[in-house]
């Protein structure tokens, strides 16, 4: 065998890239089952679940755990990197560095948080931390909008967060998520609760039946698009089966808490609207997917699901929690199904659609928490009381989450069509002591922004597209004359492009380059429409193109305050 020929054997011979230690393939095995025994481990939709049990036990991702953990599925190790780095609740550390300390303060600087003093405190918490035991991030919205500033001390949240505050749950370690009173099955069930579900599969109700009755009620998707509900059940009808129903929990819209506050209270009346809706579409499983920043919201479900199944209401395993893992992308429905099976959450080209190909490539119904919420209530109360409730012409109830600059804040339910002047004087107590109305955010950071001038719009969908906003998820964010109009718009961008998900370019370089020619001292208008059109033009889902809303609106609707800045040229 000449030189050549040993060479090439020797180099074939020898493994490559970084190997296996045995011992933590053996410690995977101990946290999250025997691969070898139960198959359905190694499923790729069950990764994102298995990081998050690595994550939980060991405060970090380190390289030899994705090495294990790629063995342990037999997916390559690229694909567990990649969506390991995607999300940012999982800390992946390098071989070369150290792992974080112990506790982890996230400081969210949403809009709401800013207004409240969120920069001040971030600042004040950096400088008084010890770097050695506790690290100090930014984050985005925790859907606590109404209780800003808000900290998040390991899976925590401090309310009303203040130095003192923050600095006392570290002391005394308090790192786990917040107890919940929520309603249990027995006293729903007091209540008539899963009534609907039984004569749904016992046939005294047919789909056709309570598919009328929301459409007579006028119930939309109530998580931003509006799209009717009876609808969507006959998009995915008339898809030849298998089936899935999904529940998007992920709201991660700046300024929205409303699915949070009907969780948190009544989360069986939302199960037995959720399994209706699966029921309606024949799924073989309903998938819920949860936000992380809801820590103690998976324990209730999980909880409440148990109850569920050990009362023979659905069959065990039927009902599948699924915890995010902080991106806001994946409140879009593709990029949240991409999610489901274990992937980076990058919404998919479009069509088809995930009512044809949603779930594991089948026909698939996604709906928001509050949408299947209202359906035993609608059901209860009739659809002609639900429909009778709007104002100025307008049908139904809407949940405002409500922040900012009232003496209120909080979920205030409200017929729909309201205008934010009454919101605020009927539910929110006014205008907080010593500011006066300037603008607001009707539908959150995506929503765009409307002057005083315009608060006696309907708040609704389809009233305020000719304005160039929307309802959204009605996540409504009011300012004052002592907020800067600038300093939002950077803030909203900010997130935009923190959270663009970088899979095409109009929004992953639009929302950094716009948020830069935000930063100036002048802003360059023409450059900024321009910018504006692309992204709306030619970016793949809802973020990119809804992304220069904000800026749009202040463009359009605040000349004169942007030209008293000199942001604007006056005339």
């Amino acid at each position: 065998m000449s030189i050549d020929e040993k060479m090439v054997k020797r180099r074939r011979s020898a493994l490559r890239g970084r190997q296996l230690e045995p011992t933590l393939l053996s410690e995977l095995r101990d946290l999250i089952g025997d691969e070898r025994v139960d198959s359905s481990l190694r499923h790729r939709d069950r990764l994102i679940e298995h990081l998050h049990v690595v994550q939980d036990a060991c405060g970090y991702l380190s390289m030899p755990h994705l090495r294990a953990l790629a063995s342990f599925m037999n997916l390559p190790m690229a694909a567990i990197y990649e969506t390991a780095t995607f999300y940012a609740h999982f800390d992946v550390i390098h071989d070369e560095q150290a792992p974080p300390p112990a506790i982890t303060l996230r400081v969210c600087d949403s809009l709401s948080c800013q207004l409240a003093g969120a920069e001040a405190l971030h600042q004040a918490l950096s400088d008084g931390a010890d770097p050695a035991t506790v690290r100090v991030r930014r984050a985005p919205c925790m859907g606590r909008c109404d209780t800003a500033p808000v900290v998040e001390v390991g899976h925590h949240h401090v309310c009303h967060a203040n130095a003192q505050n923050v600095g006392a749950a570290v002391e005394q370690g308090q790192i786990h998520p917040e107890d919940i009173q929520w309603q249990r099955l027995a006293d729903y069930r007091s209540t008539g609760g899963y009534g609907l579900l039984t004569d749904c599969h016992e046939g005294r109700e047919s789909v056709e039946s309570l598919a009328k009755e929301l459409e007579l009620a006028g119930l939309r998707g109530l998580g931003g698009a509006g799209f009717p509900t009876f609808r969507k059940w006959q998009a995915v009808r008339a898809e030849p089966g298998p089936r899935y129903a999904v529940i998007n929990a992920d709201e991660g819209e700046p300024g929205t808490f409303k699915d949070r506050y009907f969780l948190e209270r009544e989360p069986h009346v939302f199960l037995e609207g959720a399994l209706v809706s699966a029921w309606a579409v024949e799924a073989q499983a309903l998938y819920i997917y949860l936000r992380d920043e809801y820590p103690g919201l998976h324990g209730v479900l999980k909880d409440a699901v148990a109850e569920l199944e050990a009362a023979g209401i659905v069959e065990p395993g039927f009902v599948i929690l699924r915890r995010g893992a902080g991106a806001y992308i994946c409140g879009e429905e593709s990029a949240l199904i991409e999610s489901l099976e274990g992937k980076p959450g990058k919404p998919r080209h479009r069509p088809p659609f995930v009512a044809q190909k949603g779930l594991f490539g089948q026909p698939t119904l996604v709906n928001n928490v509050e949408t299947v919420y209202w359906i035993p209530r609608i059901h209860a109360q009739g659809a002609e009381w639900f429909a009778s409730q709007g104002r100025h012409g307008r049908k139904g109830l809407r949940s405002f989450s409500v922040s900012g600059r009232v003496a209120k804040p909080g979920v205030h339910l409200a017929p729909a069509g309201i205008t934010l002047n009454e919101l605020i004087d009927e539910y929110c107590g006014g205008m907080a002591e010593g500011h006066r109305l300037l603008a607001y955010l009707p539908g959150g950071a995506s929503g765009g922004i409307l002057p005083a001038s315009k608060a006696d719009i309907p708040l609704d969908f389809d009233t305020l597209q000719e304005h160039g906003c929307f309802i959204g998820s009605a996540a409504v964010i009011v300012l004052s004359d002592q907020d800067d109009l600038q300093a939002a718009a950077s803030n909203l961008l900010g997130f935009f492009a923190d959270e663009s998900c970088g899979q095409c370019t109009p929004c992953r370089v639009g929302t950094e380059k716009m948020l830069t020619l935000l930063e100036r001292k002048t802003w360059d208008e023409e450059t900024l429409q321009q910018l504006a059109g692309v992204m709306a033009d030619a970016s793949i889902c809802g973020l990119g193109q809804a992304a220069p809303n904000p800026v749009l609106s202040l463009l359009r609707d605040f000349r004169s305050e942007l030209a008293s800045q000199n942001l604007i040229a006056k005339g």
